[in-house]
């Protein structure tokens, strides 16, 4: 976009600089010291202890390029998009586009048709529920889920489910947090209509082979949706590789702002499914009686739009993709081994999730035999150390192993080894308060 008005600090996409060494996605590591510097959250500290941000499963910290990106849009550009004529509108309208066009080229859509803006992975979900599903399922039709699934992807299926007469089936766990893949060709008939899974667990940190999942599924005539919170933020995601119909992201599990995200879904599949909502801004012709839509996107985009969340997740996706998506998971995974490492040394600990590092995101989930994962969460508080403690929207997942909870610790780029090593000498404290042995 060109204007005349002032550019905002950091809105020019200059920033950050790569790593030392590092020019593309295709490098193979990153300096998260360096990376560091660019969140100011990170500088600060809690309880009188320098920050060690670990729950970035739940959401991640803002560098200052998207920061930069919402105040320049605030400041120069604030205007509603679409219909305006005035230069504000148009300079917005541009940047709103534009987001969605660099987003739909990030993740390998078609085109930028196929991308809808949503409120978050949740909304996109339960757009695919509400809409496709309300549209194509009937009684007796099966939709499969599994017991990894965080709340968002089996809540909406729940209650589709239940005004339609569909069914819903479950792939379940292994003892190592792994799908039981061997259970799926079973599972799959000639009433399954639909498959929903997440391409990354948020409670367990498990990758899974979302290629092999769409070839069972599509030999099976279904149709497959992912769930890419933990996915998009902590993996390279190309839709036409996984072999996916549908693929939902949030923009504030990749450093973008809350309140946006996206759902992808093939153009055939949009074109044919009915309104989510209806309104403004999602129609062609109204007249007294009925209405037409808008054409795609926009037929399920109806109101005023997250449009500064928008154009700030452009910002975010701009640096993630400088950083590398594949360097990223690989810092996550060497973060992970370093940490499984000294977690395995603690008295009266249980890990959960996949034993090797290569099979996971930077999730570790954990508990303590003689601390509640709440206990072990204020106590790292105090200690300047941030986690995550409870059902992680996940309780499927926490009864397949026998727990109502566990303790989290999730990393992400500018997550360091000093970061773990504050982990563990939080947990030495735990110990120390509660003898755990």
């Amino acid at each position: 976009m060109t204007s005349d008005h002032p550019v905002a600090p950091g809105s020019s996409g200059t920033s950050p600089s790569p790593p030392p060494g590092e020019t593309s996605s295709a490098a193979a590591s990153l300096d998260a010291e360096l990376l560091k510097r660019d969140f100011p959250a990170l500088a600060q500290e809690v309880n009188g202890k320098p920050l060690a941000y670990l729950d970035n499963a739940a959401t991640t910290q803002k560098p200052e390029e998207v920061l930069a990106a919402l105040e320049h849009y605030y400041r120069f550009d604030n205007a509603n998009v679409h219909r305006g004529i005035h230069e504000l509108s148009r300079r917005a309208t541009e940047a709103y586009e534009g987001s969605r066009k660099r987003l739909a080229s990030w993740i390998g859509a078609n085109g930028p048709e196929e991308v809808v803006w949503t409120r978050g992975t949740t909304e996109a979900i339960n757009l695919v529920a509400s809409s496709w599903g309300g549209a194509n399922l009937q009684e007796g039709d099966e939709v499969v889920l599994t017991e990894m699934e965080h709340h968002s992807n089996l809540v909406p299926w729940q209650l589709v489910a239940q005004r339609t007469g569909a069914r819903l089936r479950y792939v379940g766990l292994d003892d190592d947090g792994r799908l039981r893949l061997d259970q799926l060709p079973e599972l799959l008939g000639p009433r399954t209509r639909i498959v929903s899974v997440s391409h990354v667990s948020n409670a367990l940190g498990t990758i899974n082979p979302v290629r092999e999942i769409a070839d069972l599924v599509r030999n099976h005539g279904a149709l497959l949706l992912v769930d890419g919170a933990q996915g998009a933020a902590h993996h390279p995601v190309d839709v036409q590789g996984l072999g996916c119909d549908f693929y939902a992201l949030s923009g504030h599990k990749l450093m973008g702002p809350t309140g946006i995200g996206a759902l992808w879904a093939r153009r055939e599949l949009l074109e044919e499914m009915p309104p989510y909502q209806g309104g403004g801004e999602m129609i062609r012709i109204v007249e007294k009686d009925y209405s037409t839509w808008a054409a795609l996107p926009h037929k399920f985009e109806a109101g005023t739009p997250n449009i500064a969340g928008a154009v700030a997740l452009k910002a975010a996706v701009d640096y993630l993709d400088r950083v590398g998506p594949e360097a990223v998971l690989r810092h996550e995974q060497e973060l992970v081994a370093y940490a499984l490492e000294g977690l395995r040394e603690i008295p009266g600990i249980r890990l959960f999730g996949p034993p090797e590092p290569t099979e996971r995101s930077g999730v570790v989930s954990f508990s303590l035999s003689d601390a509640h994962p709440h206990d072990v969460a204020t106590i790292l508080d105090t200690e300047g150390v941030a986690i995550r403690a409870g059902h992680h929207c996940a309780q499927l997942v926490m009864k397949r192993y026998g727990v109502s909870a566990t303790t989290r610790a999730s990393f992400y780029l500018y997550n360091t080894r000093e970061d773990v090593d504050r982990l563990l000498a939080g947990l030495a404290t735990v110990e120390e308060i509660f003898g755990a042995s």
